[in-house]
């Protein structure tokens, strides 16, 4: 069973930052793609970014510029650095293994209890 763990989130001013971390037992994340989405109160799940094994990262339009996703296999890990936070960044985020291409949902559907991220004044 693939275990993904959040990290991270907290209380942000506008403008500020925050790094989360995407941490998986029992299974590597080496060979697949990795996503970042979140979910504010009462909206729908929204993809942020992706990033597959080879570096290559992929970004929602909303936070492109602001936020960078990465990753270090051998710590079995995936970070997400969001500079230059918005109020409107304030929702749980959630990483899942794969969640690229126009079915990403999916690979949300067993997320795990995310990491909330707040920016406010």
């Amino acid at each position: 069973q693939v275990q993904l763990m959040e990290s991270g989130g907290g209380l942000a001013q506008p403008g500020g930052s925050l790094k989360l971390s995407c941490a998986a037992s029992g299974v590597t994340l080496r060979g697949h793609a990795v996503s970042w989405a979140r979910q504010a109160p009462g909206k729908r799940l929204d993809w942020v970014a992706g990033i597959y094994n080879d570096g290559t990262a992929y970004y929602a339009d909303s936070v492109k510029g602001r936020f960078t996703i990465s990753r270090d296999n051998a710590k079995n890990t995936v970070y997400l650095q969001m500079n230059n936070l918005k109020p409107e960044d304030t929702a749980l985020y959630y990483c899942a293994r794969g969640g690229m291409g126009s079915e990403w949902d999916q690979d949300f559907n067993s997320r795990g209890q995310g990491t909330q991220v707040t920016v406010a004044s």
